[in-house]
């Protein structure tokens, strides 16, 4: 199929065509089905492109409502809920998580900090031993379940990448300090923008369809932290469809558009954008672990739940802070430039950080700017 068959609409501010040309590209170089990207650059919405097709079978076309599960870009949002209810704490992010959410000081897990378990340290990648797969789909359940296994490292001595129980334990601390779910926060923080961590069955007719990785992510040796947090058959639930949809996993099922992803994550690139308070927004971006990365194979340093940029694929500033999602999708914030940009789309890919399709884009803005 030729470029000029692949329906792409949206705009691009003067300046900024060479973003719809890279754009474009990913249709005709990287076999992109269906994609949206939006960039805002000192709070103005400066690109929003939509390409390709929704479906499978190439009949419906992405549209400016089609929205598409972001996976762990979803962390990023749901860092920023938390860091606004960990705020109302007196020892913020040092606050044990035990003082919030009691059964969690099993097996010696009293002095881990909601700091230190937002950012990957906790020793809970993942279920060592086996599970039923469906508890992922019943969170209050699922959350008693991490709370109550021992740590697979001491915490607090390393990091290794939580890829789904991050969510779990966000999700039930933001729930022990408001009294409400994570996803409900999160609509009252941002009550305009089109993201949703819980789809109502009434949002899942604009769901772009996804395509599953033909391969599996490399992720070197398989040691014990890696299988249970990916390869053991109850890794995650084996089941999708609308429960999925509509439970909240607020590390991995967040819904939305490429608009609304740049919308919540501009927050980071204008220091809370009002929404935070500076103390507490500073701490949430803070450095909290840097290096070796017991379960991502690579080099990884977060703040409370915020990847910041220590691979060099959020562009060039090292101070840009985003996150990626599995299958592809992208969000960065760099706040020098005031500039954030979010990628989505619905054909995943097996790369596990930084899809080249998202790099380029993002490097295209760079360039351009």
């Amino acid at each position: 199929m030729s470029e000029t068959d692949i329906p792409i609409s949206g705009f691009t501010a003067p300046g900024l065509e060479a973003v719809r040309d890279a754009f474009a590209a990913n249709f005709r170089d990287m076999d992109e089905l269906g994609a949206g990207f939006a960039v805002i650059h000192r709070g103005k919405l400066v690109a929003s492109l939509l390409g390709g097709w929704a479906d499978r079978g190439r009949t419906r076309e992405w549209a400016a409502d089609t929205i598409v599960p972001v996976y762990s870009t979803t962390k990023g949002i749901s860092a920023l809920v938390v860091a606004s209810l960990v705020d109302r704490l007196p020892a913020g992010y040092e606050t044990p998580v035990a003082d919030v959410w009691p059964e969690f000081a099993a097996h010696g897990k009293g002095a881990v900090t909601i700091g230190e378990a937002l950012s990957h340290q906790a020793g809970l990648p993942g279920f060592a031993t086996e599970i039923d797969p469906d508890l992922w789909l019943d969170p209050p359940a699922c959350a008693a379940a991490i709370a109550a296994l021992p740590p697979m490292w001491p915490p607090g001595t390393a990091h290794g990448y939580h890829p789904l129980t991050w969510g779990y334990l966000a999700g039930e601390i933001a729930r022990r300090i408001s009294g409400e779910t994570l996803g409900t926060t999160l609509r009252a923080m941002f009550p305009d923008v089109d993201f949703r961590i819980g789809l109502p069955e009434s949002e899942h007719a604009r769901v772009g369809d996804l395509l599953r990785p033909k391969a599996l992510a490399d992720l070197g040796e398989l040691t014990e932290f890696r299988r249970a947090a990916f390869v053991h058959k109850w890794s995650a639930p084996n089941r999708a469809g609308a429960v999925w949809r509509e439970i909240e996993i607020p590390s991995a099922n967040g819904h939305g558009t490429a608009e609304s992803v740049a919308a919540i994550y501009d927050t980071y690139a204008h220091g809370g954008d009002g929404l935070l308070r500076p103390g507490i927004f500073e701490e949430l971006i803070r450095p909290r672990t840097h290096g070796p990365d017991l379960v991502l194979p690579m080099v990884t340093s977060f703040g409370a739940g915020i990847m910041l940029n220590s691979h060099g694929l959020f562009g060039p500033n090292p101070a840009t802070l985003g996150h990626c999602g599995w299958g592809g999708s992208m969000a960065v914030a760099d706040p020098d430039a005031e500039l954030t940009c979010a990628y989505v789309m619905n054909r995943q890919s097996p790369v596990l950080v930084g899809d080249p399709r998202a790099v380029r884009l993002v490097e295209a803005v760079y360039e351009a700017l």
